[in-house]
């Protein structure tokens, strides 16, 4: 008979943002546990989720034009943490504009999602330099993914931040009708169409990879024309990792204070 792996750590998982952020997160966190050799339930880590639809909206928050999310992120992280979480995974790329200010509040370390992805780059395509960010506005004004690529010797290729193609993005995330966040589990056609132009862009301007800097767009891209483009997924990145924490195959960092930002991972 199979020996069950232990479980050593339990992750806190803030979701919500948008609907579809945990929910594609846990699919995968499932997928990739069920290749791992997981066939029951009891074989799938134990994990605890906040769905805080309630915190404002992150581009917004970084434009300006909505108020801080860190009290609500800080508040929702201490909750976890009181629960039992041993570390915090948030499934929001933007999120992690305020990844400093809320990190330094909690006693868990909050996994960088831009950090790891960086990481896993550098490890799996050690050769590619050029790397094309698809995000919102509020994750490229942050320059999230350009400071996690450059502090790696690797440049981050993104649509010009007032561009219509970078207009068009934030289109196919949330417009009220056929935006990913809408629309749940179905994909319209000019979202569909927008990510498809942005990538054959990300492609003319020399990009060897595409990194899928918006859980909205993780949803999307596997349905798209990569157009000879490596797809990272930043949530597969976050899965494998909680998984290897969970059950005990890598240390959790034990620095609260950017840890995650100081922590270098391993990636098979």
């Amino acid at each position: 008979m199979k020996q069950a792996i232990r479980q050593q750590a339990m992750p806190g998982i803030i979701g919500g943002l948008g609907p579809l952020a945990h929910i594609e997160f846990e699919r995968r966190l499932i997928a990739l546990n069920a290749e791992r050799g997981a066939t029951s339930d009891s074989d799938h880590p134990i994990s605890i989720l906040i769905n805080a639809t309630d915190i404002p909206d992150r581009t917004q928050s970084l434009l300006g034009n909505a108020p801080s999310c860190t009290p609500s992120l800080v508040k929702y992280g201490k909750i976890l943490q009181m629960a039992g979480a041993n570390f915090l995974v948030i499934t929001c790329n933007t999120a992690h504009g305020f990844y400093e200010a809320v990190q330094s509040q909690l006693d868990i370390p909050w996994i960088h999602l831009m950090n790891i992805t960086a990481q896993f780059i550098q490890s799996h395509y050690p050769h590619s330099r050029r790397v094309g960010v698809l995000s919102t506005t509020g994750t490229l004004q942050a320059k999230l993914y350009h400071n996690s690529l450059s502090a790696l010797g690797l440049t981050a290729i993104a649509p010009p931040l007032n561009s219509p193609l970078q207009r068009d993005l934030m289109h196919a995330i949330y417009n009220p009708v056929w935006g990913v966040k809408a629309t749940g589990v179905e994909i319209f056609p000019p979202a569909i169409s927008i990510l498809e132009n942005a990538i054959t862009w990300l492609k003319d301007q020399g990009a060897e990879l595409v990194i899928a800097g918006c859980t909205e767009i993780s949803v999307v891209l596997p349905k798209l024309k990569l157009h000879s483009l490596i797809n990272i997924d930043p949530l597969d990145i976050l899965a494998n990792l909680t998984l290897d924490l969970a059950f005990g195959h890598q240390e959790i960092p034990i620095n609260r204070h950017n840890s995650s930002t100081q922590k270098l991972y391993q990636f098979t």
